[in-house]
């Protein structure tokens, strides 16, 4: 036995992972302080080793809903040998084996065929907030809520959404819109599925009574394991819910039925996302909800013992109050029901100076308190909830804040640094046994 942190290389190349890893802290968006050749500047390096201290491998993971580093604006996601890269299948679709790298590889090929310096992890994740509509990015964000059915695009009843419209613009009345030609949508539960007869069948896949469109999508499901399990990956995390517990649960009990292991479609891991909302985590029930899902988490955990923990890698605060008597429940951003709209504060951010009692130092006050929940729920027999965290790095998107952690220079900012704080406190306790 071996005390945490530790991988080994095999001859070819690939590293061999331990059994019930945490993955610990991670990192998404644009990470200035890296450069083509993987290198980094100090100050990057500085976040790096700071993070890597939560890892059982010692290494930082990435995601960017992809497969693959990828162009984030005009500039590519370099990453350096301390990052391990976690792709995921965006999408409920099977995936196709052309589309994964071996798990494992030490050094992997970015979007633009370019070497990366990176790790491909030995967990995939699945797919993208299949719980709910979600909306259309870009310029009709939280009016658009589903795709245009056929006779509205042939009746000229499907207004193009575009990403980077800076003019606010609205769906059709009944809340579509065209998604597809320039816009993208925020998660899956947006998009219509093979075999199933509702337009949006996701959101409600476990309460519509449609059996053959929960074949259809676990079924898919399978192969994506099946196609995962031969490219080498270890782990597979059950598809990543942006909020409803209930349908990952049912997910994994339909996913796990008669299987047990990852080649068959059983995850290894659940997933989920976790957003709170108007600076106010406590006095809107957000801190409760993000228990909530813990605890869940542990549920699951107890009643599926090859369930190793949950990935938690979509983290941040709303610029909104989601409420169904406003907008229907939308994030409908800078809202009248706000305190503390982002185009009221100081940098689009949470105020620090201390005139929010929920949040005293900002979002560093928020980032802080989420890990340590996350690290003290565990199982009945002392598992812990949490092995992964991945904080939203991201400038006012999908209705957010500016979460950035870095300046436009690259140098970490306040909240990067209560997040360096947060991740150097979360060490792993597990014992592991090298493979």
């Amino acid at each position: 036995m071996v005390a945490s942190r530790l991988f080994a290389f095999a001859a070819s190349g690939v590293v061999a992972y331990t059994d019930d890893p945490t993955w610990g802290c991670g990192l998404l968006g644009p990470l200035k302080g890296i450069n083509p050749d993987g290198s980094t500047t100090s100050e990057m390096q500085e976040v790096v080793e700071g993070m890597k201290a939560s890892s059982s491998f010692n290494m930082v993971t990435y995601w960017n809903w992809g497969t693959k580093p990828e162009f984030d604006g005009d500039s590519m996601q370099y990453l350096s040998e301390d990052f391990i890269f976690m792709p995921e299948q965006w999408g409920m679709g099977a995936i196709s084996a052309a589309d994964l790298q071996p798990a494992g590889q030490k050094g992997i090929k970015d979007a633009d065929g370019g070497d990366s310096l990176a790790t491909m992890a030995t967990i995939l994740l699945g797919g993208n907030e299949p719980d709910i509509y979600g909306s259309c990015m870009g310029n009709m964000f939280a009016t658009c809520t589903g795709p245009c059915t056929g006779d509205e695009v042939q009746s000229g009843n499907c207004p193009i959404a575009h990403l980077a419209g800076t003019v606010p613009a609205k769906a059709n009345p009944v809340g579509h819109c065209d998604c597809w030609t320039d816009s993208h949508a925020t998660g899956v539960g947006f998009w219509s599925f093979d075999g199933c007869a509702n337009n949006q069948p996701l959101p409600t896949l476990f309460t519509d009574g449609d059996e053959n469109c929960i074949d259809s999508v676990i079924n898919a499901w399978k192969v994506t394991a099946s196609v995962a399990s031969q490219q080498g990956f270890k782990y597979l995390s059950a598809p990543l819910v942006a909020s409803n517990m209930d349908w990952m649960k049912s997910f994994v009990e339909r996913a796990c039925d008669g299987c047990s292991d990852m080649s068959c479609g059983c995850p290894t891991h659940v997933a989920w996302h976790f957003y709170a909302h108007d600076c106010r985590p406590t006095e809107l029930g957000d801190y409760d909800d993000f228990q909530r899902k813990l605890d869940a988490t542990v549920a699951i955990m107890e009643q599926f013992p090859q369930i190793k923990g949950a990935i938690v890698n979509e983290v941040g605060m709303l610029n909104c109050v989601q409420d169904a008597a406003v907008g229907g429940g939308a994030c409908v951003p800078n809202g009248p029901n706000q305190k503390f709209p982002a185009n009221q504060q100081p940098g689009s951010t949470c105020p620090t100076d201390g005139s929010n009692p929920d949040l005293p130092d900002g979002l560093g006050s928020f980032v802080k308190k989420l890990v340590q929940m996350g690290t003290s729920t565990k199982t009945s027999d002392g598992r812990t909830a949490l092995k992964a965290f991945s904080w939203f790095n991201q400038n006012q998107a999908g209705g957010t804040y500016d979460l950035r952690l870095f300046d436009d220079s690259g140098v970490k900012n306040s909240l990067g640094q209560d997040y360096l704080d947060a991740c150097k406190a979360w060490t792993p306790t597990e014992d592991f046994t090298m493979v």
